[in-house]
């Protein structure tokens, strides 16, 4: 099952030099990196990324995640994917701009692979 995580192109760039995400600073905070469903992702940016520019979104495989990978409530009793570990960039199918419209709203590319 594809899920993502949407990022600064800069902290992406951190991780991709070391080969590992280990998160953004809320998700060092919670203890867990933080990730969305397909359904769950265009709301996600909205609610946490309002307004912000040079954002990318990242595709990963979540089956490649193991244990570490859990289900858990959130936002209106939904289950959101929260990631107990590391992110190894093997998982990683794609990594897409996410650009910031003239409205002020994300646009979203295609999330197939």
């Amino acid at each position: 099952m594809m899920i993502y995580k949407i990022c600064s192109r800069l902290l992406w760039q951190e991780a991709e030099k070391v080969g590992i995400f280990s998160g953004a600073p809320i998700d060092a905070k919670d203890g867990y990196i933080h990730f969305s469903t397909g359904t769950q992702v265009r709301e996600t940016a909205a609610k946490h990324f309002a307004g912000q520019d040079d954002l990318l979104l990242i595709a990963i495989e979540g089956k490649e995640l193991g244990e570490a990978l859990r289900y858990e409530s959130s936002r209106g009793g939904d289950l959101f994917p929260h990631l107990y570990a590391p992110l190894p960039l093997t998982a990683v199918l794609w990594v897409k701009p996410l650009l910031l419209g003239a409205d002020g709203h994300h646009n979203f590319p295609d999330l197939t692979p």
